[in-house]
């Protein structure tokens, strides 16, 4: 309560103390923002991107357009992420195509079968082999409906170049942020026990 000779009108103090409030807001909003950034649940922006370059690197990255909660999601799934073991291969690979990858040990009767027994001959995966120690064959899949879809090829006679309904010329854009066969032969090796040799096959 100011004392009655200020009266009502007083455009120097208030501008006095709007000055004050106004630097002491900057100030607590920045210190709120600096604490979000010091958690990977609460950063945001460059803050998220350099979270993903302290735990991993380069081997994690954000794709083209990708908001803050898909990549805080990602973070979090690699960094908890199971490594080392035949699920956390398969997972790893899910995870990244929506697709189940097939495995194949050379060492595992529940992959190759074995005579008189449940997985018997020519009933389980293949031909097992004491000569591959530390060894498996991993079939990945591409992602389903990678590419542009509805789009055909030029000269395409179901419709391509010159169709009315299917003209369109394709820009890199429209592919940005799919995923790679370098990103999932990275996703093997980063997920794969040390010392032993995945032979790695990608399909469609």
């Amino acid at each position: 309560m100011l004392p009655p000779w200020f009266g009502d009108n007083t455009p120097i103090l208030d501008a006095l103390l709007q000055g004050m409030a106004w630097s002491g807001s900057f100030v607590h909003g920045l210190y709120v923002y600096a604490k979000q950034q010091t958690r990977i649940k609460t950063a945001s922006g460059g803050w998220l991107d350099l979270v993903a370059h302290d735990f991993f690197g380069g081997g994690l990255k954000r794709a083209q357009h990708q908001s803050d909660a898909s990549f805080r999601s990602r973070i979090l799934a690699r960094l908890l992420r199971e490594r080392a073991t035949r699920k956390g291969v398969v997972q790893v690979l899910e995870d990244l195509t929506g697709r189940t990858p097939g495995v194949f040990e050379p060492l595992r009767p529940l992959d190759t079968g074995a005579y008189s027994a449940l997985y018997g001959y020519d009933a389980a995966g293949g031909y097992g082999s004491r000569l591959l120690p530390f060894q498996a064959f991993v079939t990945a899949y591409r992602p389903a409906g990678t590419g542009i879809p509805n789009i055909n090829g030029y000269g395409d006679p179901a419709g391509g170049y010159g169709a009315a309904s299917q003209a369109e010329y394709a820009a890199l854009a429209m592919i940005e942020g799919a995923v790679t066969d370098a990103d999932i032969y990275a996703a093997v090796d980063g997920a794969k026990p040390v010392g032993s040799i995945l032979w790695t096959r990608i399909g469609n």
